[in-house]
């Protein structure tokens, strides 16, 4: 079996102000995005070329949105829950420091919240897969 090409553990999803699992997972696996609850069951499906996401103004720095069938997700990725295995075979996937004596990235330190990385990792993944297709 092949492994997903990003998968996120401990993924909060809620559909409008309805919170549908507070632990569910994100991933993306043969050009589709599944959306699972803690129990694996599937909450939402869609091929990837089909699914449109972003990081909209009023979100935090942890926070996306993806439409999938036509219903609007907020996903809020926390680091602290990422499945360790999966992630992101080409890349970082997210900002990269300059590597400059000062440079956030090059020192260890990063200016953005941990789950910010994890969101732009979700961003940069959806686009790689629906690009492949």
């Amino acid at each position: 079996m092949r492994e997903p090409e990003f998968s996120a553990r401990g993924v909060e999803i809620n559909r409008r102000l309805r919170s549908l699992t507070r632990a569910g997972e994100v991933r993306i696996e043969d050009g589709r995005l599944a959306l699972l609850t803690s129990y694996g069951s599937e909450i939402d499906s869609a091929p990837v070329t089909a699914v449109r996401a972003g990081r909209p103004w009023f979100a935090g720095p942890d926070e996306a949105v993806a439409t999938v069938n036509g219903t609007r997700y907020r996903l809020t990725l926390h680091k602290n829950g990422r499945d360790g295995g999966a992630a992101d075979p080409g890349g970082s996937g997210g900002a990269v420091g300059s590597g400059a004596p000062g440079d956030s990235e090059a020192s260890g330190k990063s200016k953005e919240p941990e789950g910010a990385k994890e969101s732009g990792r979700f961003l940069a993944a959806l686009k790689r897969a629906a690009g492949r297709r």
